[in-house]
């Protein structure tokens, strides 16, 4: 096969790294985009020198000459739009989070199946040296049993821009928790080795932004009205099949004394660790010492912490998907539970 001929569909502020992503691999190169603004659409082809541009996704999809698309949109088209490409015969990369709800994610994965199509996630965090090197560790047994977590990114002051669909629901389906929250949700499961949840407590809270306090100015997408009805706090506990838990917590504002922290704390029978900073805690070897390391010299599976890398390399039958169809499918069902949970004040039991 020669270069893969990919699309990207979306020109707003992520598209720029997935653009860069793609064409770090060698038989890969974005060669379309499409997006609804003709100045977004036009500074991305002109920064990667991106030969076709189309003012509709639907255009770009039908585009025979694509093999692939890479898909940076409101979290309402995440499905709609995947659906399409893989029908028109396009292997898929989603943005985060993976769609609206259960039904729609489940939708994707059979479209999938059927059209023999790759269809992957782009969850950047499972990448980085520090979680696919405390990847390394959990699985070789070092934590021993990992019977509990706490994931959490939590924001001082970094909502979206008012008004644009980041804080609508209609457009978004939730605020913190689907935008920074489901990426420690996932690298927290990922790390565990555990996608067998059973039962969610959550809640969210909306306090600032439907007051204009907490913007950060993320995100080029245009302001319509000043619309603020998501989440910017949200919490949950979630319980797994073999009696584990995880502490789940995001925010993008909060009264807090840093501006910005996210980690994955992970609490094993053997010992604990964390992935920002990535640090192991144990007893030490003589009574009384306790010790607190840094891992060295670990070989990891993915050295050029690429995610889309690793999709190309998937399309080509080179390599494994670090984050599969099903892994996915299992953090939307934690994130519809939470926000159900929420609105029925009870637990919710997964299925």
């Amino acid at each position: 096969m020669g270069t893969l001929q990919v699309g990207m569909i979306g020109a707003g502020a992520i598209a720029n790294s997935h653009c860069d992503g793609i064409n770090k691999h060698p038989q890969a190169k974005v060669v379309a985009v499409a997006d609804t603004s003709k100045e977004r659409v036009t500074a991305l082809a002109v920064k990667f020198n991106i030969a076709k541009v189309y003012a509709k996704w639907e255009e770009l999809v039908a585009d025979r000459d694509i093999d692939a698309v890479s898909i940076a949109l409101p979290n309402a088209l995440h499905a709609p739009v995947a659906l399409a490409a893989l029908k028109a015969g396009k292997h898929v990369i989603l943005d985060k989070p993976f769609a609206m709800n259960q039904k729609e994610a489940t939708a994707v994965i059979a479209a999938a199946k059927k059209a023999h199509k790759t269809f992957m996630l782009g969850m950047n965090q499972r990448f980085s040296r520090e979680a696919q090197t405390l990847k390394v560790v959990a699985s070789r047994g070092d934590l021993g049993e990992i019977y509990h977590a706490k994931a959490y990114w939590l924001r001082r002051t970094g909502s979206p821009k008012f008004g644009t669909w980041f804080t609508r629901k209609d457009l978004s389906g939730g605020g913190c928790l689907l935008d920074i929250g489901v990426h420690m949700l996932d690298l927290c499961l990922h790390l565990m080795g555990n996608f067998k949840p059973v039962a969610v407590s959550g809640a969210t809270y909306t306090k600032f932004g439907h007051r204009g306090i907490g913007e950060g100015g993320w995100g080029m997408s245009d302001r319509g009205a000043p619309v603020f009805d998501v989440d910017d706090f949200a919490t949950a506990l979630i319980k797994f099949q073999n009696g584990a838990t995880v502490e789940l917590n995001s925010s993008w504002v909060l009264h807090m004394d840093q501006p910005n922290k996210n980690n994955v704390e992970l609490f094993g029978a053997d010992g604990g660790a964390s992935v920002n900073p990535l640090r192991v805690f144990r007893f030490g070897k003589n009574k009384g010492e306790y010790e607190v390391v840094e891992p060295q010299n670990v070989k990891i599976a993915y050295p050029h912490m690429n995610r889309f890398v690793n999709w190309v390399d998937v399309i080509l039958s080179n390599d494994k998907p670090m984050c599969t169809p099903d892994e996915s499918l299992a953090v939307q069902k934690i994130l519809d539970a939470v926000y159900l949970s929420s609105k029925s004040g009870k637990e919710v039991r997964i299925k």
